[in-house]
């Protein structure tokens, strides 16, 4: 036969039974940083052994929601968030508060969803990465959302690309791609390939502008910089090597990609169609992610401080300030083995 349900003991229950308060009884259980007499601790502590009390886990967690920080990205995958992500925890933990994380995979209204629910769990704070966050997004219901979140007492960051007024951290997204294309032009390369990833994603149309100029800056001419569009993951990279390799290349000597994925998986594409790099094509990224510098050749990037980005989003989640903050972080060359000047062997 089912055992009888053990009655269920509350706080009120202990308190009664060590004739203190529920306040008291409270901050004994709770392991509050507020002192109670040592004769009345040792009768709750007693009193609730007798009753078996459990606290409440899901009201525990209910007050324990202030010290949320509740973060919305867009993919979760890629190496570079990752790196994001693990900062804000580490960041976070030493503030005594800890991280959640919900993906959307890019897609507006799942993000605003994902805003909606977010609000009733009332975290302290909420960060978003996204390539471009506007105002104008689904029709202005996000800023409606996120405008009513703060007034409520929450507060907002961004990462990334964005017109709303709240607090933001960028990236200098375009910055970083001038520095690779002035590299590729410095070394001598004049027919160069853009592999860019998505056309839509505006922190990839930042980097490719920013390739173009640096190009253009070193002599390199518009009519031999090829923009060739792709999956930003390492299968992506991958394809849009063999592509150009099928194509003889199409006279190209070097190839600028928007991220460090796309750009690993081209080296693989470049080798496996019996291409070296970087004796018959250089090959740069940008992110500078972990397994930039253990491929082989090692891969010339432009390192973003991403792991300041996850750092700076809970640092700005949990001070408060008058005026609304912008960040933005500037990105670092760093040559390795991928790229060399023309004629150099």
């Amino acid at each position: 036969m089912p055992h009888a349900a053990r009655p269920t003991v509350t706080l009120h229950d202990v308190a009664a039974a060590a004739g203190v308060s529920v306040s008291t009884a409270s901050r004994v259980l709770s392991g509050s940083a507020r002192k109670v007499a040592p004769e009345y601790e040792a009768r709750v502590l007693a009193a609730a052994a007798a009753l078996r009390y459990t606290a409440d886990a899901s009201a525990r967690a209910m007050r324990r929601a202030s010290d949320s920080i509740a973060l919305v990205a867009d993919d979760l995958s890629t190496p570079s968030m990752g790196m994001i992500v693990a900062a804000m925890e580490r960041e976070a933990r030493t503030a005594g508060a800890f991280v959640t994380v919900s993906s959307t995979m890019g897609a507006p209204e799942r993000r605003l969803e994902t805003v909606r629910l977010l609000r009733a769990l009332r975290p302290r704070a909420l960060v978003l990465t996204s390539s471009r966050v506007l105002t104008n997004a689904l029709e202005g219901r996000l800023l409606k959302e996120l405008d009513s979140y703060e007034r409520e007492g929450g507060r907002v960051v961004i990462v990334g690309e964005t017109d709303l007024s709240f607090d933001s951290i960028d990236f200098g997204n375009r910055a970083a791609g001038r520095a690779a294309g002035a590299l590729v032009a410095e070394t001598g390369h004049r027919r160069v390939a853009i592999f860019g990833g998505e056309r839509e994603l505006a922190n990839l149309a930042d980097r490719r502008a920013g390739f173009a100029e640096g190009l253009r800056a070193g002599g390199v001419r518009e009519r031999d910089i090829r923009v060739v569009y792709c999956e930003v993951s390492r299968q992506g990279g991958f394809d849009a090597a063999q592509r150009l390799a099928a194509n003889g290349m199409d006279g190209r000597e070097a190839v600028l990609a928007v991220n460090d994925t796309i750009a690993i998986g081209a080296l693989s594409g470049f080798r496996a169609a019996g291409l070296a790099v970087p004796a018959d094509v250089s090959m740069t990224g940008v992110d500078d992610i972990p397994l930039a510098g253990d491929v082989t050749p090692r891969l010339t990037t432009v390192a973003l401080p991403l792991a300041r980005a996850g750092v700076e989003a809970i640092r700005f989640a949990l001070a408060k300030a008058d005026t609304v903050r912008r960040l933005t972080l500037e990105g670092r060359l760093i040559v390795r083995g991928s790229t060399r000047a023309v004629g150099s062997s």
